[in-house]
């Protein structure tokens, strides 16, 4: 194995864009957030081609397969051929879902506070 086919995996989950910083990556590697064969992996643990990853980050749970190591983070376009998202169906739709009853900071109408007439019912009634 010559030098340049050992890639850190804090490194290879930086340069795939799965994270915004390599310290962010490190830290999800650090609080289990990473897993391989089930296990939390660690940061410094070498990536190979062929591994399957599980990678929990906010916006997504994505299950990954390595297809190349790639040593420098590149535009996205070029990254996602690095690896393969193998996510299941359910996690995607799940995804999907949640953006689909995405909370707006509206209220919603008929639930919340009285209108100043439900107010004045609700003293005529309880008087």
């Amino acid at each position: 194995m010559t030098l340049k086919e050992k890639l850190r995996l804090d490194k290879y989950l930086w340069s795939i864009r799965l994270f915004k910083t390599r310290t962010a990556a490190a830290a999800a590697c650090d609080t289990g957030k990473v897993k391989y064969e089930g296990a939390a992996a660690k940061a410094a643990k070498n990536v190979s081609v062929g591994d399957e990853y599980e990678v929990k980050t906010e916006a997504k749970r994505w299950r990954i397969k390595v297809t190349g190591l790639l040593h420098n983070r590149v535009a996205y376009s070029e990254a996602i051929k690095f690896y393969l998202d193998i996510t299941p169906e359910e996690e995607i739709q799940r995804i999907q879902y949640q953006a689909a009853t995405f909370h707006t900071g509206k209220r919603r109408s008929k639930i919340g506070r009285p209108t100043k007439k439900e107010r004045r019912d609700l003293d005529e009634f309880l008087d």
